[in-house]
């Protein structure tokens, strides 16, 4: 296909873009400081920042320094001009959030799943925007939604999502013909890449990032060259379900042996149930069946033998699969997040060990991982930030509620 010229509205909202993007990024910025940053002339800065203005998206903060001339008139974002509102299905409880531009939870709730699935976790939802909606914060422009499981983003379709019970759900089409304001739908996983890459520290623009997020289930979210990568199918980043393990624990996927069973929160738990009985040293032996994830980090915090026996072994498969990764992506940054990171630096170790005995040496070397900087929250900020990943066209909608 010969690539079209494109139009003048479209070249007009690129340059938009463009000079808006360049505000985001800077805490205080000059319109002779854009229009050098993004080489656009000086009169078609001055104009775009004109309707920012009028939009009241950005607003003047006072005089930068002089260099010799007339001191620049600097600008900002106004943080609190939006608001998005961000969601995270996580496996124990629903999360909700109302969130300005700059990333600051300015509202939050969650709400017990109790095992709630199909219909009532969708009415869980609603629950939730119910609640955020009321609050008097506007205008708000979007809801985003990380959800488990494989997910179709350009149609807003929860493809499957096990513990949820839902398979194709048209999750965006309900949010949006109930609340009437645009939806995004994607992987929690990928959410909390795009959490971590926007919100976090020290990641570049353009640069090429593996977030694996580890909790109660396990995924990966690809960012190549700061966009989102889904693969064909929206399941790129489906490691979770990777058998890794020949004839291993049956997973709620139906296979045997999935990264899931041996890596995730839920493994953990499962298996200290399983071995607590048999370890009468263990700390673990005299809580049996009631064994929760805070049992095993306290007892393998206090150097418990059969806590570091879980945890490491979990290290162990997971960095493995990270290898994985690496010899397929050979991307060179990796940010692993969610629950497990609750090991602390122990667990860290036990994955970094294994990734770099089952890498190919030339790309291991060159290849940095570490722990995330935005915990839990990273799906909630990523849920709502992948509205604006594309494009700050949502900023500009007139059906503002």
């Amino acid at each position: 296909m010969i690539p079209q010229k494109a139009t003048r509205e479209q070249s007009k909202a690129h340059n938009r873009d463009l000079v808006l993007k360049t505000i985001f990024d800077t805490a205080t910025i000059s319109r002779a400081e854009i229009a050098r940053l993004t080489q656009l002339t000086r009169t078609t800065v001055s104009n775009i920042v004109s309707s920012l203005l009028n939009e009241g998206l950005v607003e003047e903060v006072g005089l930068g320094e002089s260099l010799g001339g007339k001191a620049p008139v600097l600008l900002s974002l106004i943080a609190d001009s939006r608001y998005l509102i961000g969601i995270n299905l996580e496996q124990d409880k629903f999360v909700g959030a109302i969130i300005n531009l700059r990333g600051e939870i300015k509202e939050e709730i969650e709400i017990p799943t109790e095992e709630k699935d199909g219909q009532e976790a969708i009415n869980l939802i609603y629950q939730i925007l119910d609640q955020l909606l009321s609050i008097q914060f506007s205008p708000i422009i979007g809801i985003g939604v990380g959800a488990p499981g494989l997910i179709n983003s350009k149609e807003g379709i929860v493809v499957a999502a096990v513990n949820l019970n839902w398979e194709n759900l048209a999750l965006a089409n309900l949010l949006n013909t109930r609340y009437n304001i645009p939806v995004s739908i994607l992987n929690d996983s990928q959410a909390a890449a795009i959490g971590e890459y926007v919100y976090g520290e020290e990641h570049k623009p353009q640069e090429n990032l593996i977030v694996v997020n580890v909790q109660h289930g396990i995924g990966a979210g690809i960012l190549i060259k700061g966009k989102l990568f889904q693969g064909d199918g929206g399941g790129a980043g489906e490691i979770g379900h990777i058998v890794v393990q020949k004839d291993g624990l049956l997973c709620r996927c139906g296979k045997r042996g999935c990264l899931e069973t041996l890596a995730s929160t839920r493994a953990i738990v499962e298996r200290a149930k399983t071995l607590a009985s048999q370890s009468k040293s263990s700390v673990l032996s005299k809580q049996s069946k009631e064994i929760t994830l805070d049992a095993i980090k306290n007892a393998f915090l206090a150097d418990d033998d059969l806590a570091k026996e879980i945890v490491f072994e979990a290290g162990h498969y997971l960095g493995a699969s990270i290898a994985n990764l690496i010899g397929i992506l050979n991307i060179q940054k990796i940010v692993l997040t969610g629950e497990m990171p609750c090991f602390g630096d122990a667990w860290f170790q036990s994955v970094q060990s294994s990734m770099l005995q089952s890498s190919f040496n030339k790309l291991a070397q060159d290849t940095t991982i570490e722990l995330g900087k935005m915990t839990l929250q990273g799906c909630v900020l990523g849920a709502s930030a992948s509205m604006l990943m594309d494009g700050y066209a949502l900023l500009f909608n007139q059906n503002k509620v």
